[in-house]
């Protein structure tokens, strides 16, 4: 074994990966957007990772996937035959205290982000509330999914940073429920809403000026929305733009797959190559387009870069943010 192992470790990547199976592991159920990305990216990854191995997509779901990101730093095969897509926010649970969280994700192989995505504010027409500044002095109530979710957690550390008033109507089933609340009147908003899917499920509500786009939440602007403000803008010192950094941040990595740690280092040059090279490829992009999965990849050495900046961010600022989005 001790011998056996040096020698495949000295094999190319065309030669290693010829023939294998390489395992892509989803860490949500079934039907859901990111087992959507993740069986779309499957059937066309192969043919650009040298050696063309066959590309098996499995679901592992869990605990919002921690139950994966954790499998795979502890126990899944170093080799590079095996790749993994868990929640963007899930990177930086161990950062925001995490119990459950038994992995460093500055550690994983970053192999890439298939989405770079923009989150935003939306008021109904009428609350009353057409501009960002209001929410700081008016009280403005949105529908949420749950603590974990964005619909919550993004509200909350726009109050605890900025002292902005929303106020969070939580426990809707999913972002749909929410939608359909604003429209009963229950509720008069909703915060992160990723831009994608307001224009895939509600481009109408833009159009009639149903409801107004507050604020952009991510770390830049998308294009659509030039003349909508962006959050990181209203930080005023250092620390709040790390603390929205440190939140904000899993926006750029929309849609991401990595690797355990310490995989060869010519395979995950390979692996990030054919990550790229896929988003490029036509046939995967009308796949996409079909499903109507917003691409807009980032490579996998930029999101290493963004995770291991994020994982120096202060203990104190660290621990603050994650008070704000508890409460």
């Amino acid at each position: 074994m001790s011998l056996a192992q040096p020698a495949a470790y000295a094999q190319s990547p065309a030669e290693f990966y010829k023939g294998r199976n390489v395992e892509l592991y989803i860490g949500y159920s079934v039907g859901g957007a990111y087992d959507l990305y993740a069986r779309v990216l499957a059937r066309h990854l192969s043919k650009h990772i040298p050696g063309s191995p066959t590309i098996i997509p499995k679901n592992m779901e869990g605990a919002g996937s921690l139950r994966l990101a954790n499998w795979l730093y502890n126990v899944g095969a170093k080799d590079g035959t095996v790749l993994a897509t868990i929640g963007r926010g899930t990177a930086f649970d161990p950062l925001l205290g995490s119990k459950g969280a038994q992995f460093r994700a500055d550690k994983f192989t970053w192999v890439g982000s298939a989405n770079n995505e923009v989150s935003v504010c939306v008021a109904w027409k009428t609350s009353g509330i057409t501009d960002f500044e209001e929410t700081l002095s008016r009280e403005l109530i949105v529908g949420g999914t749950g603590q974990a979710a964005d619909t919550d957690q993004f509200p909350r550390i726009l109050n605890g940073v900025l002292g902005t008033k929303f106020r969070i109507v939580t426990g809707y089933p999913g972002g749909n429920d929410v939608t359909l609340a604003m429209e009963r009147g229950e509720v008069k908003g909703r915060c992160g809403w990723s831009w994608s899917s307001v224009l895939s499920t509600h481009k109408r509500w833009i159009e009639d000026k149903l409801i107004t786009v507050l604020v952009q939440l991510s770390l830049n602007k998308h294009p659509d929305l030039p003349d909508v403000p962006l959050v990181m803008d209203f930080a005023k010192t250092e620390d709040q733009q790390q603390m929205f950094k440190l939140i904000f941040a899993r926006q750029v990595m929309g849609r991401p797959y990595l690797a355990p740690p310490d995989v060869p280092k010519e395979r995950a040059e390979a692996l990030r190559k054919a990550f790229m090279d896929t988003m490029k490829d036509n046939e995967f992009l009308a796949d996409a387009e079909k499903s109507q999965l917003e691409i807009n990849p980032v490579d996998g050495a930029e999101v290493e870069k963004l995770v291991k900046e994020l994982y120096q961010t202060p203990k104190p600022l660290a621990d603050k943010a994650a008070q704000f989005i508890r409460h």
